[in-house]
């Protein structure tokens, strides 16, 4: 079984460059990203001068995660207001490059708001730019600080339903600190048990068609030091077959009302897997991600991806076997058709736990997640 085993020694970080970062040099402020279409073979950043650089890097996954998308969406609306752009049509462009994921709706309008009232109190354009970088600046912040307290949460409740630690986790998509302010949702979660000894084993889903899990989770969890095993997506029945899993841990996009789960494609069925393996089947998420303006999955407008992505390789870094950098291999009869969903949604009832930074939802009713937004919002106005 081809894995990485944990080494000794002190945990390097998943990366040592910054997912995102504001800057300004003389020429002017611009937001630097990680670029992660080009990991894990080298580590390259974008510089966006611009909303309009800022959505195309959001549609093609050169920024991602839901955390992340919340944090970028707002830094847009401030570089649009710093560098004189019409922030209402960069805020309405921002929102709406990825409509999945809730976060980033929200980083823009918290933007968009700050820089609305600092106008409605009378102050200048420059003044009003200001409130809106200081919004996302804010927002940044918690966003590392809930990270680390969605860890603990975690573990805690981990230690709960598995006590004994050797813990052997299975994750989906990526969930670490490239999505995150902070080290990440359910990755953050594993990283805490790897830290203290806990974990055994990190069991990583390769997440087709655009791999994040090979691409992204093993890259992080490789620079971390984590004992890790990466595996093909539906080789994941096997797994549980076989006794191997002891919780499923993911990140999601949206959480409805009423706790249905919208993450990345692959993410029921391993719910499913889990429910009849009696495994407990774990979300990690900040409170950002609930929306309680979504009654239900149903109604989850749900991301179609481009089908190429399914019929074709594609070849990122260098010519592969005469292809152009960044082009496609075909791997389907020219003219297939393909069905790619970006996300499904896991229903409430097959969810064990939620983790928020505000605490654990369990059981997952509609009741208990609004307490928890209520509660969050409550410490946020305090």
């Amino acid at each position: 079984m081809a894995d990485q085993y944990a080494h000794s020694g002190d945990d390097k970080r998943p990366t040592e460059i910054p997912a995102i970062r504001w800057e300004e040099p003389p020429e002017g402020p611009v937001l630097v990203l990680l670029d992660q279409t080009r990991l894990p073979a080298e580590e390259v950043e974008l510089v966006c001068t611009d909303a309009p650089a800022l959505v195309e890097a959001i549609r093609s996954l050169a920024v991602r995660g839901a955390p992340l998308l919340g944090i970028a969406g707002a830094y847009g609306v401030a570089l649009a207001a710093v560098r004189g752009f019409d922030v209402d049509e960069a805020a309405a462009a921002l929102a709406g490059a990825r409509p999945t994921a809730v976060n980033l709706a929200v980083g823009v309008g918290r933007a968009r708001s700050a820089h609305e009232a600092a106008l409605a109190k009378g102050g200048d354009v420059r003044q009003a730019a200001a409130a809106a970088l200081a919004a996302a600046r804010q927002l940044h912040r918690e966003d590392a600080e809930a990270s680390g307290r969605m860890a603990e949460h975690g573990v805690a409740l981990l230690d709960e339903l598995l006590p004994g630690g050797g813990h052997r986790i299975l994750t989906h998509c990526n969930t670490g600190s490239l999505v995150s302010g902070g080290e990440g949702t359910a990755f953050a979660v594993a990283l805490a048990a790897h830290r203290t000894g806990r974990l055994r084993r990190l069991w990583v889903d390769e997440t087709r068609p655009l791999l994040q899990g090979a691409r992204l989770t093993a890259y992080e969890a490789a620079r971390s030091g984590m004992a890790y095993t990466l595996l093909t997506d539906n080789a994941a029945g096997s797994l549980f077959a076989a006794g191997e899993v002891d919780a499923v841990l993911i990140g999601a996009d949206r959480i409805t009302a009423d706790g249905s789960v919208a993450n990345k494609v692959g993410s029921y069925p391993l719910a499913v897997l889990a429910r009849y393996h009696h495994v407990p089947f774990i979300v990690v998420a900040p409170v950002t991600t609930v929306d309680l303006d979504t009654a239900d999955g149903a109604s989850v407008e749900v991301e179609q991806r481009p089908g190429h992505e399914v019929t074709e390789v594609t070849a990122p870094q260098a010519p592969v076997l005469g292809a152009e950098a960044g082009g496609g291999i075909p791997v389907a009869p020219l003219g297939t058709q393909a069905y790619n969903p970006a996300f499904d949604v896991t229903p409430a009832e097959l969810v064990t736990a939620i983790v928020t930074e505000e605490g654990v939802v369990s059981p997952v009713t509609a009741e208990a997640l609004a307490e928890v937004c209520a509660r969050s919002h409550r410490v946020t106005a305090g």
